[in-house]
């Protein structure tokens, strides 16, 4: 599964598909809008690439300062809601062809 897939099963699936990672599962509710859903999963994921996917998700809830601190545990630039999409797009492509 690519990005661009997971992003078209978020969009017409009641359900994320099977076998996917906690990181994909994360990304598959956001891009579903089910926020909480998605933050429940990545806030149990102790990985720099967790706290990306978190910081993501702030992003998302428009809590930016919040969003910062995320990127920055995770060592990444912190981003702004203009970037929410390609993030998205950026941190699904690391998640499924690490």
């Amino acid at each position: 599964m690519n990005a661009e897939e997971l992003a078209a099963s978020a969009q017409r699936d009641d359900q994320p598909p099977a076998g996917l990672s906690g990181e994909a599962q994360s990304l598959w509710y956001a891009k579903k809008g089910q926020w909480e859903a998605a933050h429940n999963i990545a806030q149990d994921i102790p990985t720099p690439l967790g706290s990306w996917l978190h910081g993501l998700l702030h992003l998302i809830e428009g809590d930016q300062g919040n969003a910062n601190y995320w990127f920055h545990r995770a060592n990444k630039p912190a981003r702004r809601p203009a970037d929410i999409d390609s993030l998205w797009t950026e941190i699904a492509q690391q998640v499924l062809n690490p």
